[in-house]
């Protein structure tokens, strides 16, 4: 797909009828299948192939499309980890397309965009420059360049009417919504649609998104362990910053651990990523909002990089208190305390409406994460947690009643995300030590 200044009518129909396509071929799918079992074909493997063909379209068309609907692809990858195994397989190769092969920007309006952006002798401002070789992104694509003082460099750009399409891809991808909950179980695609809607402003500002790295870099200047790369220049559609080299953590999703070599690794990478996301909002007061795969690398020296500040939570106080008081009471098993920390900040209605141990159950194993010294994430217990959410059976009148405040929707999912990540990882962590330390509630 060739990207424009603006999107044309006819671009915007065309992306349109790509994502109509979806539930036409699902449809046509399920008849087939339907056909085949009344024919005596076996249906657990009819079942298999439909998924298949179906996570293989999906994904497909969503990475075609970039904005909103690769983005909403990338997030919803964080869902893998709960699909049963006999069918994860198809959606996990379907969604490694879909980071590794999105269309790349022509080279002219590459160099168009950097002209706009950092001025008509913008060449001058680099020792050399790789046009080709992007790697993309959800609403931009980073270059490999070396600056003008010797250091390399990634060149970030974001796609010309990127917000625009975003906006158009969301308001479709709303309609579909209910659909693609059918093919990724697990998934809040409303919940997840609407946090990109929301965010749009902060994501498509590249300036707003240096400041951020800046802030994060400051925080890490010279840390042993996490090491965000320096803003060299920014503009509001342009972003350049010094280059990783490293291994994408979507590296270690892809297959199980090898051999205990492989598994400190893992445990290597889980510790960091855990502590990076639990200290942020003390030591930067931000939180990283974006946990997908793709935007942190295992280093050469062992550290964890860290990119992509678009999506971002302000928290300057830190980790939110009522938070905090909540975990603690999940973690103590503690009934009173949790639902009078609820009443107390809107999480719920009325008490006497809610079942103490239907809101525990809720969480269900979730509270078990700060309890153990180590402990120790997979798809297994992933996989039973959402087959345990989605079957929950508690007093609907419980569960009606527990409404999280808008202010705290994205550290929750944030954390949700990295929970799914770290069981695609497969990883054992020293939980509850990282828990304490950067969370002040639990040592009241």
């Amino acid at each position: 797909m060739r990207c424009t200044v603006t999107e044309t009518p006819r671009q915007g129909l065309r992306r349109n009828v790509k994502l109509g396509s979806l539930p036409i071929g699902f449809a046509g799918r399920g008849v087939a299948g339907w056909a085949r079992r009344v024919a005596g074909a076996d249906r657990h493997e009819i079942a298999a192939q439909i998924a298949a063909r179906n996570a293989d379209q999906l994904f497909a068309v969503l990475g075609e499309l970039k904005g909103g609907a690769m983005k909403v692809g990338q997030l919803l990858s964080v869902y893998e980890a709960l699909i049963p195994s006999e069918l994860a397989e198809p959606y996990r190769q379907a969604l490694i397309k879909l980071q590794a092969e999105a269309p790349a920007m022509p080279r002219s309006q590459v160099h168009r965009v950097l002209a706009e952006q950092l001025g008509a002798d913008w060449p001058r401002r680099f020792a050399a420059f790789d046009d080709g070789n992007a790697h993309a992104a959800s609403i931009g694509q980073v270059h490999r360049a070396v600056w003008h003082d010797g250091r390399e460099v990634a060149v970030k750009l974001q796609y010309p009417g990127a917000e625009e399409a975003l906006r158009a891809d969301l308001r479709t991808l709303r309609r579909l919504a209910r659909l693609i909950e059918l093919i990724v179980p697990g998934a809040d695609v409303r919940a997840v649609l609407s946090e990109i809607t929301e965010g749009i402003g902060a994501e498509t500002d590249y300036l707003a998104e240096a400041d951020n790295q800046r802030s994060f870099a400051s925080a890490w200047d010279a840390d042993d362990r996490i090491r965000i790369p320096k803003v060299v220049a920014s503009s509001p559609r342009v972003i350049v910053s010094e280059w990783l080299e490293g291994i994408p953590l979507s590296n270690f999703v892809r297959e199980p651990a090898r051999d205990d070599a492989d598994q400190r690794i893992r445990d290597h990478i889980g510790e960091i990523t855990a502590e990076f996301l639990v200290s942020s909002p003390s030591r930067v007061g931000l939180l990283h909002c974006d946990p997908h795969p793709g935007n942190f690398r295992l280093l050469p020296d062992g550290r964890i990089g860290v990119l992509d500040f678009g999506a971002v939570t302000a928290l300057p106080g830190g980790f939110p208190r009522p938070l905090g008081l909540l975990v603690r009471a999940a973690m103590e098993g503690d009934k009173d305390l949790f639902l009078r920390c609820a009443r107390e900040q809107g999480f719920i209605g009325r008490i006497d409406q809610v079942d103490a141990d239907d809101a525990m159950g809720f969480l269900g194993a979730f509270t078990r994460i700060g309890r153990e010294e180590r402990f120790h994430f997979n798809r297994a217990f992933l996989q039973a947690e959402g087959a345990r959410l989605l079957t929950f059976r508690g007093d609907f009148q419980t569960i009606r009643s527990l409404d999280l405040p808008p202010e705290y929707v994205m550290v929750v999912r944030t954390a949700g995300g990295w929970l799914g990540i770290l069981g695609q990882i497969g990883c054992t962590v020293p939980a509850r030590s990282l828990l304490h330390s950067w969370i002040p509630e639990l040592t009241e």
